[in-house]
């Protein structure tokens, strides 16, 4: 690590004021944010010494759950199965012996991984239960139909999946609700569903969707339910290094949730990009904005809170956002009566980078499924040496 350097950062519309437009040669390091001793939790950057754009997460790969406990942002507790056997899904059935469905109602701690490539056709929701991890490293595999439903459950990760063509009313390729928490959703491609790519709403928090692929589709993401559902206040997600990719709204849209976004490519949106709605924070940081026809990146809805008298809109703090093309931010100027909220509140560290041309190539090629091995399952005694080590070196 580097030093550490403050900064009193000022909350302005343009990303130049950060970021100035230049060759990046050297590519600016990728580093940490952490919380300062000032009062308004000014971030602190911790410089990285490497020198070549990365995404964060580069361990996770060593040992097969090296996954457990690592996402950054809100879901950074989630372990999934990590203290469970591993349950091998050895057909691509819908149901029985050996299918995912069977695997993710088990009642008990699972590690799931694939014995085989193919698309797996659901014909109802496929309900996961607590404390599993869908592991699709090393094969690859695509959900169609329907998707997932995380319902009441808790300690959940998904990584390396397609979800494509989804069919029927209230189908989304991944569906949290209701009170869930714990979920990192990683390094997934979806596509193409009739309703949601991932919803996240009715009191499920505690969730970080990172490095993923959202192509040819409506409405991406939604988080917080409706105006009526006043308990979403509790809702916090982090979305981060993912690439919104032609899709043309809900990068997220948000109702009363507290939602932390950075180092995202967003681009050729058909509506907007982020939409705040009744009460929401959403906190803007290092994200790369480059519109197609549609130049206006952020857009207000105004609802009305079921316990308050008047109707209102949310909140949305841009901190270094890049924007490109034509792109207009659209930021509102901050009323008094709005509140927001900052990360380090909430998680000492979070690897963010420059918005740079390097990160969007970066985003555009390392989102998504990706065709990797599956690492080696090392006893989980190990893992926790492995890990301990590395937090004493750092």
């Amino acid at each position: 690590m580097g030093n550490s350097h403050g900064h009193h950062h000022h909350h302005r519309n343009e990303a130049n004021s950060y970021f100035p437009h230049q060759t990046p040669t050297p590519t600016p390091p990728p580093f940490k944010f952490g919380p300062s001793d000032h009062h308004q939790h000014q971030p602190a950057a911790q410089f990285q010494n490497n020198s070549t754009m990365s995404l964060p997460y580069a361990h996770v790969d060593c040992s097969l759950r090296a996954l457990a406990g690592q996402a950054e942002g809100f879901g950074r507790l989630a372990i999934g199965g990590l203290h469970g056997p591993l349950y091998h899904v050895t057909t691509l059935a819908d149901d029985g012996p050996g299918s995912l469905r069977e695997g993710c109602r088990m009642k008990e701690p699972l590690w799931i991984v694939f014995e085989v490539s193919g698309t797996i056709h659901l014909r109802s929701h496929l309900s996961v239960s607590s404390y599993k991890t869908i592991d699709g490293r090393g094969q690859r595999v695509k959900l169609t139909g329907k998707g997932l439903r995380l319902k009441e459950c808790e300690h959940v990760i998904i990584c390396n999946l397609e979800f494509e063509g989804g069919k029927g009313p209230d189908v989304d390729a991944i569906q949290i609700k209701p009170k869930s928490k714990h979920i990192w959703i990683d390094r997934c491609s979806l596509r193409d569903y009739d309703d949601g790519l991932i919803d996240i709403t009715r009191e499920s928090t505690d969730i970080t969707v990172s490095r993923c692929h959202f192509s040819s589709h409506d409405k991406t993401m939604l988080i917080g339910a409706d105006p009526s559902h006043v308990a979403d206040r509790c809702i916090r997600v982090t979305i981060h290094h993912c690439f919104f990719d032609g899709t043309r709204q809900r990068h997220p849209r948000v109702r009363y949730a507290k939602v932390h976004l950075y180092n995202n490519y967003t681009r050729n949106w058909g509506i907007y990009a982020v939409c705040a709605s009744v009460d929401s924070q959403i906190y803007s940081q290092c994200n790369i904005y480059e519109a197609g026809q549609k130049k206006m990146a952020f857009k207000y809805l105004t609802e009305k809170a079921s316990d308050k008298e008047e109707a209102r809109s949310g909140c949305i703090r841009s901190e270094g956002d890049l924007f490109i093309t034509g792109t207009q931010a659209g930021l509102m100027t901050e009323a008094g009566e709005h509140s927001m909220f900052h990360p380090s509140e909430y998680y000492p560290t979070w690897t963010v980078a420059a918005p740079t041309d390097n990160l969007k190539q970066v985003l555009q090629h390392c989102t998504g499924w990706q065709d990797i091995q599956r690492p080696a399952d090392q006893p989980v005694a190990a893992q926790h040496q492995t890990r301990r080590r590395r937090e004493l070196i750092a």
